[in-house]
């Protein structure tokens, strides 16, 4: 005799097949035209050979599944058992897809049963079956199901009522719970039920310390189960005797609430626990007009929507948070009494499958985040691009495989970083243009344009900086006119040239080189850090224009770096700085992860300080401002800064590391 199984390639399946290979006899598999290399994976996991694992050709959606007449007449007599595994077990899956999977494969299995003269047809159903129904669910209930309008409740259903009307050979039907993974292994082949929540606990990890308490929900029951433990106890009861027609509820008899999973997973992740969990059903006095006429206001749909898709959570599965069922499974229990076969606390494996999510199902991990993935063959203008973070940045695109355009003043500069790039294999295109003059902008991006069609990345990092202080300046407007020039107005002109094309094709990033003065408020730097702030709050508004457009915005404050800019100020010799190199890693962070903002932690505490104690905190920056002298330039000397810094000095930018003083 022999085994015939559909679905033995699915997650429940694979197990199973372990299980009756274990038995020394044959195992035949359903297969699908295009699939035999899963069963071939399959054979060469479980140390099957083709004669021991036999693959069937056939299709779940045709009569007596697919298979050929001459497989019909070859199996006739030989199966002592089928086990019909294969459905769709998801509920982002269309209504279609699921009646043709869940309904007519189940029909179509059925029937093959009585073509080859099965000893027995068993039904791998689920709990969906039962629907949302109120109260207890009993194992020999099923006309009692209520609330199946969702399609996946609907059609479990239904493929479970043509086993019941139509089967002609003996059968038997299980229902397990939520399936999850191995419950020594944590091994899962896909992200479903709980594991939906995975991403948002994993976030939470990320944000808060995890003895920091939090608030979360609570809900009904939800049954889980490990699928060793499902594979196990479908092996035992399908060979048990005397259990034909009935149905086994393969659950938790102590399921826990939605709360406490969500709580026992986020204890295996080291994350927050929900210390106050607010039950869902306490906002069931709302009218439903009023839940449904919130959700179809345009803003609160997308807010939801990307929500959700941001964390990975099918919108259906808050449907099901208060869960309204209880599965007895009494009959179970009894059948399986004695065999050592029994569901596993969930407590004692939930770090197993954390453990096998996080390392093998984390959507982040199939993200391409190399800088290649991003920028190969693509258009990137980098600005300043021939000194400091701009020639930095540009020959770390062209590594990339991007192509880079360079825009600087100096012809001469420009060609020799042109050049470098090129002799490392690079691709690049230098253009000379004053990005003070609006005109020249004009004329440039009307040709970069010509030239390559589109700009996929534009860097604006060139910008000039002038560090005086107020009372040294006033007799010199020109530095606020020349720097909000350079930094802000041209900027701005060359995003509004590039931008037309960026929406059109629906793709761009604009990453603006801003400066940690614009959180620190650094004194001596009133004029730059108002065009880079000007220059903020410009990207800001703008990104939230645009964002359904495709254009995305990054500004990266950065903190001081080791530029031909910072040389008239002698006392950065003596100060931490960042090199070019690690500026551009900043700059390759933004074109990676699309963040809205780069800020080093110090910048991000300036800020916080300034909105918490503003009094406070301009008292101490007044103190480094007297701390720290303006140059001999600004202060109108002809002498050079000879001065070294104190050691107090030192400590002090030590301390304010990345802070222009």
């Amino acid at each position: 005799m022999a085994y015939f199984v559909t679905g033995a390639t699915g997650f429940i399946g694979r197990h199973l097949v372990l299980n009756l290979l274990k038995r020394g006899k044959p195992v035949y598999a359903l297969v699908r035209k295009g699939s035999q290399k899963k069963l071939d994976a399959l054979r060469e996991s479980l140390g099957a050979t083709d004669k021991t694992l036999i693959a069937v050709a056939g299709d779940l959606s045709q009569k007596n599944l697919g298979v050929s007449d001459a497989d019909l007449r070859r199996l006739k007599g030989k199966i002592d058992h089928v086990f019909h595994l294969a459905a769709i077990y998801d509920l982002n899956a269309s209504a279609e897809d699921q009646k043709v999977a869940n309904v007519d494969g189940t029909r179509n299995a059925v029937r093959f049963a009585g073509a080859v003269g099965a000893g027995c047809f068993h039904h791998v159903s689920s709990i969906a079956a039962a629907g949302l129904y109120e109260g207890v669910f009993r194992e020999d209930m099923f006309e009692e199901a209520e609330e199946l309008d969702h399609p996946y409740f609907g059609t479990k259903h239904e493929s479970e009522g043509i086993v019941r009307k139509e089967c002609k050979r003996p059968f038997r039907i299980y229902r397990p719970g939520f399936v999850v993974g191995h419950s020594k292994t944590g091994e899962i082949d896909k992200i479903d039920g709980p594991y939906y929540f995975f991403k948002t606990i994993q976030k939470m990890r990320q944000l808060l310390p995890p003895w920091m308490p939090t608030i979360g929900i609570e809900g009904g029951r939800i049954n889980i189960v490990p699928v060793d433990f499902v594979a196990n106890a479908l092996d035992h009861l399908a060979h048990k005797k005397g259990l034909d027609g009935k149905c086994f509820h393969l659950t938790d008899p102590h399921p826990h609430r939605i709360g406490e999973v969500l709580n026992i997973f986020a204890k295996a992740a080291h994350a927050p626990q929900m210390a106050m969990r607010v039950n869902a059903k306490m906002f069931g006095f709302i009218p439903a007009p009023v839940v449904y006429g919130l959700a179809s206001l345009s803003p609160v749909k997308r807010a939801i929507k990307v929500t959700l898709n941001d964390l990975g959570i099918p919108r259906d599965v808050f449907q099901f948070v208060n869960w309204p069922t209880r599965y007895d499974n009494r009959e179970a229990t009894r059948a399986l009494r004695g065999s050592g076969i029994e569901v596993p606390p969930l407590e004692s494996y939930a770090n197993r499958l954390w453990d096998y999510w996080e390392r093998n199902l984390d959507p982040d991990l199939f993200i391409d985040r190399s800088l290649s993935g991003r920028v190969k063959g693509k258009v990137a203008v980098v600005t300043g691009g021939s000194s400091g973070i701009g020639q930095a940045t540009a020959l770390k695109l062209a590594e990339a495989g991007a192509k880079v355009v360079i825009v600087a003043r100096d012809p001469e500069k420009l060609d020799a970083t042109k050049r470098e790039i090129a002799a490392k294999g690079g691709v690049c295109f230098a253009y000379s243009c004053d990005l003070a003059d609006m005109a020249a902008i004009e004329v440039l991006a009307k040709q970069i344009l010509a030239d390559h069609g589109s700009v996929d990345f534009l860097v604006n990092n060139a910008g000039r900086s002038i560090r005086r202080a107020v009372i040294n300046a006033t007799d010199r407007f020109h530095d606020f006119e020349r720097t909000m020039q350079l930094n802000y107005f041209g900027a701005v002109k060359l995003v509004l040239a590039f931008l037309p094309a960026m929406a059109a094709k629906k793709r761009g990033h604009i990453i603006n080189i801003s400066s940690i003065g614009v959180l620190s408020r650094a004194p001596r730097f009133s004029a730059y850090v108002a065009s880079k702030a000007a220059l903020d709050a410009f990207a800001e508004c703008a990104a939230s224009e645009l964002l359904d457009k495709g254009v995305h915005f990054t500004n990266i404050n950065m903190p001081l770096v080791r530029t031909p800019m910072i040389a008239p100020t002698k006392i950065y010799e003596s100060v931490p700085t960042l090199s070019p190199e690690e500026a551009a890693g900043l700059v390759v962070e933004a074109i990676v992860h699309r963040p809205v903002r780069i800020a080093t932690r110090l910048g991000i505490f300036g800020a916080v300080c300034h909105a918490i104690a503003p009094k406070l905190t301009q008292v101490l920056l007044n103190t480094a401002f007297n701390m720290f002298p303006d140059s001999s330039a600004a202060q109108g000397k002809k002498d050079g800064d000879a001065q070294a810094l104190s050691a107090e000095q030192m400590a002090f930018a030590q301390i304010t590391r990345g802070i222009h003083w």
